[in-house]
């Protein structure tokens, strides 16, 4: 079926090479496995084509549907609320133990579930993670290769352009995508291998000065991050387990490592909404006490923030701080995506939840109590939200006690 729409697909054509190629890096015979929005399906098929050009093995895309989501909401019975197919997110796991590479294609509705009863997609939500527990572990523990790119779904692109018609909306998003994603480039591959580079220069960076911890300053933050023990910076590209060379998503601009989950202190304030559950939490303001949320607000969606940090007892703690710089180009491009993959890019953030632990040194074959003891989270859940903006300062500091500069102004102290 040819496709029809209001944007440049040759642009298509260009990202799903990007994504194969330099995304999920995908090895001859691997197979892979996709999952998209139907919307997302002009991206899907370049990409399956790549895939088996490039010689891959067998490639599975799982589809889904925002009018099929909210027909569960609407019209579902009430004990299914607490249900999810387990067999199929055990079946993930499976594949990714087989070394089966992973892609998700991010296209959906941010807010696709803003008016159905929050009790439900919050109770929803949690089944669906705890089910999806067994594949989002292989996943953080980075064994298999993996990413996560985009393509502009329409209702999306309405949520980011309000005021623009539909098509000239889906056009603008795809536009912004194709930068963020460096296809626009003349050799998208070689634009990412320099990108790459750069960020290696910032993770090496940090990884020589071995910080105990980070204080960021900025209007309504004083956050003092302790970091994991034996913690490493990664970013951009990365060797997952397998041996295979990624970058977990396209767009990035981050380089990120694993707190201590017992030595966060102070007050934090967000600087971007967080889109979660279909609902947009605006202005969140966090106190930390020995690494644990004592506090929480939020102008909008409080309840909802709440429900997310009750979700387990690891969600009330940070498996994740992140360093962007308000220079990066998602933040200059003043867009507000409504969707972590790119808002995350724009903006130094932490996450709660479920921490990376490929981000610790000798991290392979560790047991759970070996993480935790290092200060690795543990959670059913991994929810980013910002945190940098243009006044934020950052310090290391060292086991000493020295400071070090790494952020002046909301950029690299450099």
């Amino acid at each position: 079926m040819p496709d029809d729409l209001p944007f440049d697909t040759s642009q298509l054509d260009r990202l799903a090479e990007t994504i194969v190629s330099t995304g999920v890096n995908l090895a001859e015979g691997q197979h892979l496995l996709i999952t998209a929005s139907v919307e997302a399906l002009p991206l899907v098929r370049r990409v399956t084509e790549c895939a088996y050009r490039r010689g891959g093995g067998l490639v599975t895309p799982i589809l889904s549907d925002e009018d099929v989501t909210r027909a569960r909401f609407r019209y579902g019975r009430q004990e299914s609320f607490d249900q999810a197919p387990d067999w199929l997110y055990q079946g993930m796991a499976d594949a990714f133990g087989s070394n089966t590479a992973r892609l998700h294609i991010a296209a959906e509705n941010p807010m696709a579930l803003a008016s159905e009863d929050p009790e439900n997609v919050a109770q929803a939500t949690l089944a669906q993670a705890e089910a999806f527990r067994p594949a989002l572990e292989k996943i953080s523990g980075f064994e298999i290769n993996w990413s996560i790119a985009a393509y502009p779904g329409r209702a999306w692109a309405r949520l980011v352009f309000p005021d623009l018609d539909e098509d000239t909306a889906q056009a603008e998003l795809a536009k912004a995508i194709f930068s963020a994603s460096r296809t626009d480039q003349d050799d998208p591959v070689a634009a990412w291998a320099v990108h790459n580079a750069d960020l290696a220069v910032r993770r090496d960076w940090l990884n020589s000065h071995e910080f105990a911890a980070l204080h960021f300053k900025s209007s309504g933050t004083d956050l003092t991050v302790g970091l994991a023990d034996g913690h490493c910076w990664m970013g951009g590209a990365s060797e997952a387990k397998n041996g295979i060379v990624c970058n977990p998503n396209i767009p990035s601009e981050e380089v990120f490592t694993v707190p201590h989950k017992d030595r966060v202190d102070g007050i934090v304030r967000a600087t971007k909404p967080l889109a979660y559950q279909g609902t947009l939490i605006e202005n969140i303001e966090v106190r930390f006490k020995e690494g644990r949320v004592i506090e929480a607000n939020a102008s909008s969606s409080e309840k909802v923030f709440r429900k997310l940090l009750e979700s387990d007892d690891g969600a009330h703690r940070i498996g994740e701080v992140a360093l962007v710089p308000y220079a990066s180009p998602i933040s200059e491009s003043g867009i507000l995506f409504y969707n972590t993959l790119f808002d995350e890019n724009a903006a130094c953030h932490v996450a709660l939840g479920e921490c990376y632990k490929d981000c610790l040194r000798d991290s392979d074959g560790a047991s759970e109590d070996e993480i935790a003891r290092r200060g690795g989270n543990s959670s059913i859940v991994h929810v980013d939200w910002m945190i940098g903006a243009a006044d934020t300062d950052i310090d290391g500091i060292t086991t000493t006690g020295d400071r070090v500069a790494v952020f002046r102004n909301g950029n690299w102290a450099d």
